[in-house]
Formats: structure tokens, C-alpha cells, sequence
């Protein structure tokens, strides 16, 4: 699979955070019901940020291909602020089935970056 980022938009660019260094710090953390209604980016277009990919047809199947294998086993992965850093495919999973509640877990102390101010294409995304 190839190496992902959860990317939030900074001053001169973007700060990543390594998903897998994402699923480690937060192993331990308690697993909690969140509302789906709490979620912010559920109504934003967190897939299509900055200079990126753009909404075409053929990006929106494939989400919704990894929609549909979304291994729903796994809580979602939540920052100090309640945002999505893992597991948006999970939460539209969960829309799409009607649930209102989706398990997670909350960061209480936010974990540095891995990467600041950088452009996502520069990220290495070597395969695991």
C-alpha cells in the first residue's frame, strides 16, 4: 500500500503527519464513540485540498472503492480539535451505512508534524 499522510494546510505549504507513526502514538489511547454529526470535514472537501487532485469522476470511484474496503474494524484517529488525521474513508463507510456513531480515538497532546511547510508531492511515497 502506498504511504499515506494526514495533511493540514500551514503558512508556506503543508504540515504531514506520517499515518503509520499516527496508528503507533495512538495504540494505547482509549477507543470512544464519536457522532458522525461532530466531524467538520465531513461537509468539506478533505480529500481535495490546496493545488491539488480535483473532484473528477475517476477520483471519486476510486474513493469510493476504498470506501467500500474500508476496514471498519480499525477507530479512527482523532486530533486534540476532533479532526480527522486517519480513517476518512471509515466515516464516509459509516455515512453510507446509516450509523451515526463511529468508534475513535483522541490525540490529548498533538503529535509534532513529520514534515512542515512542505508540498504534499514531495512527501516520499514509497511502498510498504
Amino acid at each position: 500500500m502506498r504511504k499515506q499522510y494526514n495533511l493540514l494546510p500551514s503558512d508556506a505549504g503543508f504540515d504531514a503527519w506520517d499515518v503509520d507513526r499516527l496508528i503507533r502514538l495512538s495504540a494505547d489511547l482509549p477507543v470512544v464513540p464519536v457522532d458522525l454529526s461532530e466531524i467538520a470535514e465531513i461537509d468539506s472537501t478533505y480529500w481535495y485540498l490546496g493545488d491539488g487532485p480535483v473532484p473528477t469522476v475517476r477520483s471519486i470511484v476510486d474513493h469510493v472503492r476504498l470506501i467500500n474496503d474500508a476496514d471498519t474494524s480499525f477507530p479512527i484517529i482523532l486530533n486534540v480539535d476532533g479532526r480527522v488525521m486517519d480513517g476518512m474513508h471509515r466515516v464516509a463507510r459509516a455515512l453510507v451505512d446509516g450509523q451515526s456513531v463511529i468508534p475513535s480515538v483522541r490525540f490529548t497532546v498533538e503529535p509534532e508534524p513529520d514534515y512542515r511547510n512542505c508540498d504534499p508531492s514531495s512527501l516520499p511515497y514509497d511502498e510498504d
